[in-house]
């Protein structure tokens, strides 16, 4: 639990929203999401594998394989072969996975790849449908507003981060912990925390 009370911290003060878009647009629409109103329609949460198209079912599968391996130079082979790298930062990270292994409270970065595997076991959303910024984005609490969680859905936050990270995110009115997204062609957009 101390890189997740770390890393929300963190991120709030070095990734401020200004620097989304050196890491694309739809990581700047995700940045969105969780900023959405309750006055709003909710998004919908998706959890079964088979609301996923196949790509993306097997992008997520391949992410979730190199998590489990610990393995996080296993990580960097799936970035290699995106035609665009996945953003790991708001900025420019230098070397995703020792950036990533930065972030991680062991030299080996197995805590990220933890993160990774805990967050692609969460409910998801479909986002941005028709346009050029469709993804599949997980956690849903990326996408859904804080103050609309019910007290069970509160309970599943809780398996990724902290209470206090929560109160920090509900004062800044955001969810600003790790998220991943994925196009609908299997395209690996993120893997990103802050906002």
């Amino acid at each position: 639990m101390f890189l997740r009370a770390v890393v929300c911290v963190t991120f709030l003060a070095v990734a401020p929203a200004g620097n989304a878009a050196t890491a694309g647009p739809a990581l700047a629409q995700s940045n969105q999401g969780s900023r959405a109103s309750v006055d709003q329609p909710l998004p919908t949460i998706l959890r079964d594998e088979s609301d996923l198209p196949e790509p993306v079912r097997e992008k997520r599968q391949a992410l979730i394989d190199v998590a489990k391996s610990g393995d996080i130079e296993r990580l960097r082979v799936l970035m290699q072969a995106e035609a665009e790298p996945p953003a790991v930062s708001f900025g420019d990270p230098g070397d995703p996975i020792e950036y990533l292994k930065a972030l991680s409270a062991d030299a080996d970065g197995r805590e990220i790849l933890a993160i990774l595997w805990e967050v692609l076991d969460n409910g998801f959303v479909h986002v941005g449908e028709g346009t050029a910024d469709e993804m599949y984005v997980w956690p849903y609490f990326a996408e859904y507003p804080l103050e609309a969680l019910a007290p069970e859905q509160l309970v599943e936050l809780f398996r990724l981060l902290t209470a206090a990270d929560y109160e920090d995110m509900k004062s800044y009115g955001a969810y600003t912990y790790f998220r991943v997204g994925i196009a609908p062609d299997g395209r690996w957009r993120f893997f990103v925390a802050g906002d």
